[in-house]
Formats: C-alpha cells, sequence, structure tokens
C-alpha cells in the first residue's frame, strides 16, 4: 500500500507533555503554554510528529485539571488564549500535530453546569448528573466505589440526595443519557476543532456511560489488601456499558464534521472489549489506547502471547496502537530497570501500529521518590498507606545540570527533582553516541524513513523466552526485530527458517554493520533491528 493512504496519526509517533512538569517560563514553578512553545523545535529534532498536552482548562485543580471549570478556556496558571493560539500556530508551522485532552466523564465540581444541577431539585440542569435518593436506611443508592477511595457517591445537603462520582466527590460524573449534555459536550469538541487542534485524547472514555438501573458491582474475588479500595468491586455495572458505544459514534461523528483529525481513547480493558471501541464499521474511536506494555509483567512469553492475541482481534482496518508510559502510572524505566530501558523503547516503537510516548522517557527519567509531606496526587493522599501517589511518574523535565535541570529558573519547582539530574538530562545526551536519548532519536528518524518500519506488516517469529521476535516487512523489505527481555546472555535459534541480514541499529552501537546469519547470540538487556537480505 502506497505511504499516501495513511494518515498522520498512522504513521507518526504522538509525545505526551504533562504541561504542569514540562517548561516554566514565568518561575512559578509550574511549566506552562509558552514553556511548552520553547521546548517545540527540542521535539521537532527528536522526530516527535504530533503532541498530546493534558489538560490545560480552567481548574480547581483538585486532580490537576482533569476537574475542568470551563471546557473553552486556558487556565491562568498555564497562560492565556492567546498563548494557546500561539502554541497552535507554532506546532503547525513545525509540520507537527496537536491534540488535547478532553474530559467528558466529569465536570468540576465549580464547573457553572453543577453549580446549576446542585442549586435545586427543579432546576434545568438537575438530570446533567447523576443524583439519586438514599436507600430507606439513608445509605448510598448502591456500592459503587470512587478510584480514588472511599464511596462513589457524596451527599448533598442542601437536596438531600446524592450524586456519584467515579473519582474525586470535586469530580461529579455528567450524565451521558442526557441528550442536552451530549450536545453541550459536542459543542465543546466543535469550539477547539474549529481554532484547528488536530484530535483529542479522551478521558476515561469506558467510564462515560453507567448501568440505568444503577445495580450494585460484585465483589472482586482476587482483591489483594495493598490494591486500590476502588478494586474491592468488579466495576461491571459502573463502567463499559453496551450504551458507551453509541455516545463514540455520535463523538466520532463530530470528528468527521472535520477533516483528517483524531480521536484518542483512554480505556483500560481486556484486549477483547477494548478492541469493541473501535466501533462497528471502524466508526468508533481510531485509536482505543492500549495499555498492555504498561499493565502486563515484563515477560518475552506473555507479551507476545498478548501482542498477538491484539493483532488477531483488531477489526478489519482497525489501527493498532502501543504505549509504555504515562501520567497515571510508574515510569518505564522504573518498571522494567534501567537495563531494560532501550529494549522497551525499542519495542515500542518498532511494533505495528501508533507509539505514544511520555514526556522524559526518552532520556531515562526514573520515578522520584517524594517525601510524604510534599505529595500533591489526592490518590496518593486519600490511601496514604498503599504508596499509589502518581506524582513520582510526573515529576519536571530534566532538560540540563542548571539549577532546577533547566525546568524553572527562579521558583520551586511544584515537585522535586532527582538527586542525579545533572548526569540525566537532555544537554548531557544529546551529542552522547550511546545515551538513552540518542537511541530514541535514532530509532524515530529509522521509524519514519522506513515504510516497514512505521506501516509494514507485522509477523511473529517464534522465539524462546526471554527473547521476542517479529519481523515488520513492506513491499520486498523486512526487519526483524529481537530483543533479549532477561539480563543474561542468550541465543535467538529460529526454529524453521535462517535469517542473514545486517544489524542497522542495537541497543549497544558496536552491534551495528555487523552481518548475521543463522544464530543469533544477544547480551542480556540487548535489543537489535536486523535489516534482511
Amino acid at each position: 500500500m502506497a505511504q499516501q493512504e495513511y494518515l498522520w496519526w498512522q504513521s507518526g509517533t504522538v509525545y505526551q507533555v504533562y504541561p504542569r512538569s514540562f517548561q516554566d517560563s514565568d518561575g512559578d514553578g509550574v511549566g506552562d503554554l509558552k514553556g511548552i512553545i520553547s521546548r517545540l523545535d527540542y521535539l521537532k529534532w527528536l522526530g516527535i510528529t504530533a503532541v498530546w498536552v493534558s489538560p490545560i482548562y480552567p481548574s480547581p485543580m483538585a486532580d490537576f485539571g482533569y476537574d475542568i471549570s470551563d471546557y473553552c478556556g486556558i487556565h491562568p496558571l498555564f497562560g492565556t488564549m492567546e498563548d494557546f493560539d500561539q502554541l497552535l500556530q507554532e506546532v503547525h508551522q513545525r509540520d507537527m500535530k496537536l491534540i488535547l485532552d478532553l474530559v467528558p466523564n466529569h465536570t468540576s465540581n465549580e464547573h457553572p453546569w453543577f453549580l446549576e444541577s446542585r442549586s435545586s431539585r427543579d432546576n434545568p440542569k438537575r438530570d446533567w448528573y447523576i443524583w439519586r435518593d438514599a436507600k430507606e436506611d439513608g445509605s448510598e443508592p448502591n456500592n459503587w466505589l470512587a478510584v480514588f477511595g472511599g464511596s462513589g457517591w457524596e451527599w448533598d445537603d442542601k437536596t438531600q440526595q446524592y450524586y456519584y462520582h467515579a473519582f474525586l466527590k470535586e469530580q461529579p460524573d455528567l450524565n451521558w443519557r442526557n441528550p442536552e449534555v451530549q450536545k453541550a459536550m459536542f459543542d465543546v469538541m466543535r469550539f477547539w476543532l474549529d481554532k484547528g487542534v488536530d484530535g483529542f485524547r479522551v478521558d476515561v472514555m469506558w467510564h462515560m456511560i453507567k448501568d440505568e438501573k444503577l445495580r450494585d458491582n460484585p465483589p472482586n474475588p482476587d482483591y489483594k489488601q495493598s490494591q486500590s479500595t476502588y478494586q474491592q468491586v468488579v466495576p461491571a455495572f459502573s463502567t463499559d456499558q453496551p450504551e458507551v458505544h453509541d455516545i463514540v459514534a455520535m463523538m466520532r461523528d463530530v470528528m468527521d464534521e472535520y477533516d483528517n483529525r483524531v480521536m484518542i481513547g483512554e480505556i483500560y480493558l481486556p484486549i477483547h472489549r477494548l478492541v469493541t471501541y473501535y466501533g462497528a464499521d471502524n466508526e468508533g474511536t481510531h485509536l482505543p489506547f492500549n495499555f498492555m506494555l504498561i499493565t502486563l509483567d515484563w515477560n518475552a512469553t506473555v507479551l507476545k502471547s498478548h501482542i498477538d492475541e491484539y493483532e488477531g482481534a483488531l477489526p478489519e482496518g482497525g489501527w493498532p496502537n502501543w504505549v509504555i508510559g504515562n501520567h497515571d502510572k510508574p515510569r518505564i524505566t522504573s518498571r522494567v530497570g534501567t537495563s531494560q530501558a532501550k529494549v522497551a523503547g525499542m519495542l515500542l516503537l518498532t511494533l505495528r501500529g501508533t507509539p505514544t510516548m511520555y514526556y522524559g522517557d526518552e532520556i531515562g527519567m526514573r520515578d522520584v521518590p517524594i517525601p510524604p509531606d510534599k505529595i500533591q496526587d489526592p490518590q496518593g493522599l486519600n490511601m496514604p498507606d498503599k504508596d499509589l501517589s502518581r506524582d513520582p511518574a510526573r515529576t519536571p523535565m530534566q532538560w540540563d545540570n542548571s539549577k532546577n535541570a533547566g525546568f524553572t529558573e527562579d521558583g520551586e519547582p511544584w515537585l522535586p527533582l532527582p538527586d542525579n539530574f545533572k548526569r540525566i538530562n537532555v544537554e548531557v545526551q544529546r551529542d552522547d553516541p550511546y545515551s538513552m536519548l540518542t537511541f530514541y532519536r535514532r530509532l524515530l528518524e529509522l521509524r519514519q524513513k522506513e515504510l516497514a518500519l512505521h506501516i509494514g506488516d507485522y509477523q511473529p517469529v517464534m522465539a524462546r523466552s526471554p527473547l521476542l521476535a517479529y519481523i515488520r516487512k513492506n513491499n520486498g523489505q523486512s526487519y526483524l526485530i529481537v530483543l533479549n527481555l532477561g539480563h543474561k546472555p542468550c541465543v535467538f535459534r529460529p526454529e524453521h527458517e535462517s535469517y542473514t541480514g545486517t544489524v542497522v541499529l542495537a541497543t549497544d552501537p558496536e552491534r551495528e554493520n555487523q552481518k548475521v546469519k543463522g544464530n543469533i547470540s544477544l547480551a542480556g538487556d540487548e535489543g537489535l533491528l536486523i535489516l534482511l537480505d
């Protein structure tokens, strides 16, 4: 298939910017839009084609911007609408795309819609949220729990009813069964699409519709004490309801009013349920986020079976995608270890489908320990005994070895930096041929240049654990990728075919340009990208 038949979001690489932590331009210790603008040349140099920016809207910041009080504004902390317009213009000038976060499941409890809804039982916006009477004994309408701890129901003294919130009590869930809510949110989408935004990453898409009868969720037989309290029950009735697909299809219709935009859905579900979000005839979300590499054990046998299952489950015409890090989960370098971080990067950027990178992963940033008195994340604060704070993966980007790693000149960074930022930063790694950053940049460059790597077919290859192997091919050109997910040396012994080729990129550059044939020896933590003869 010719390259021009593929859309930008199929052939490119998405990079997530967490705006509080990327670059501070005004010295208040919090990143902002002007800061992002000042670093766009870096992203272009790195080889990024699309920038996804986490929420920048007005918000009381109970959940750092995922509690929105105005969907069509910019929080003063991040700048002005003029700054946003400039960001959009500058991204487009560099031939990159801009993707915004859309949070349609819930608003802030300070949003004008909720203030109206809460004002009285007969307010016209009462039904915009999920209000229910208490049970006869005064208890909650059902046993639904909040992701950030505690009950999913909050009592409102004034109107003598409970409202439902899947996350914080400051984040009441919208009632997506109400056509007025649907219209209001579609208008929000059009506001940003009219400005020229290239797409949305849709927050907690699978939460958007709840069981109409509000039935109790069943207890989770596999619950462990170390887990979040939310996992005490299985969210069978509070998430992933059949009607959600009607909503997703309507959102897609809005996207399709505009040329060449993308909708990415945040969905934490098993593969067979995840792929239903592509919709009938691929008229759902373009890319239901695939978090397999974030959630599964780092084990070659496990990953291989899931990669192949995913490839096999994709609907005809459905485009795959991969993620190894985001603002909600531990960083990949902390999860798999520094020695495996390059292997993880090679896996992300050579599998078939659109990769999404998380800021700082390209320099090997690790989770930063946050002292208890500096924890900001509500998930960490609400369940302090479970060490579930997401702050360690949200710390400021490490740009150079100057004060505050070049993130902010004067301010106290909103989260602390690690002690070793003078060794692990962009400036130190930029010209080091052996650095993580150089590795990522070369990998991105090769990926964009070679059709086989960014739009080519995927062919599984049998390999014994701890090796993971597969082929990417397009129009007669084939690449063999062999990854050692273990720490010890081992040998790749192809069972049915003898591969010959040249190593074009490796986690250790010394291996490059070597010819390989038949059995291939790999060091521990090594990855090879081989152009086959």
